[in-house]
């Protein structure tokens, strides 16, 4: 009987110590990555994604505030998180883009590195280097970002010129603010993935 007892007790103790571990894995144990279950997050203000823009693309503040106010007002709401980063893209009819920037939330300690490639076909001609700054809107978990976006993109690059563009997914909205040098004219019809490391193929 105390025999039988004492292997109960084992098996107990080694399920209890095996739930435990499970659920330390699955659980919040990096505070780098909040789980918001109630889809909320806390969101940025125009005058601080103002100020980040204006230091991460290095333009002025005013040139910034105006596409800013746009989305602001095109969006109705306040973006939980924004990308600031670089890429590169060129076209002849189809094109290709690749780029590698930072997402930052307010709960994240710190930033997430992330990549993103896409590629596109339309009346489009030309090729650059830009700068970028995202505004992301509906995102609760970092994690939330990697997927991929559809997109339709009208934009017009004349030597540091600056375009917006939207690409949304499963209710997650992306505004990317552009400057940089080059030319490139057109439009085109596309999709763009993030992912966690750099994917050579495009699509």
């Amino acid at each position: 009987m105390h025999r039988r007892h004492l292997i109960q007790s084992g098996i107990a103790l080694g399920a209890t110590s095996a739930l435990g571990a499970c659920a330390s894995a699955r659980g919040p144990a990096d505070p780098n990555y909040p789980i918001r279950s109630d889809q909320t997050a806390p969101a940025y203000t125009s005058e601080e994604l103002i100020a980040a823009g204006s230091r991460e693309l290095g333009i002025a503040a005013e040139a910034i505030g105006g596409a800013i106010e746009r989305i602001f007002a095109d969006q109705g709401d306040r973006p939980t998180a924004y990308i600031a980063g670089e890429e590169a893209s060129a076209a002849l009819a189809v094109g290709a883009r690749y780029g590698r920037g930072a997402l930052h939330m307010k709960d994240l300690s710190a930033s997430q590195e992330v990549f993103w490639q896409g590629a596109s076909i339309g009346w489009d001609i030309g090729g650059n280097g830009s700068r970028v700054f995202t505004l992301v809107y509906g995102l609760f978990h970092p994690d939330m970002i990697y997927r991929r976006y559809p997109g339709v993109e009208g934009t017009a690059y004349l030597i540091a010129g600056l375009g917006v563009n939207y690409q949304q997914a499963d209710g997650i909205v992306l505004a990317p603010i552009r400057t940089g040098v080059g030319v490139r004219l057109g439009a085109n019809v596309g999709t763009m993935s993030y992912s966690r490391q750099r994917n050579l193929l495009p699509f």
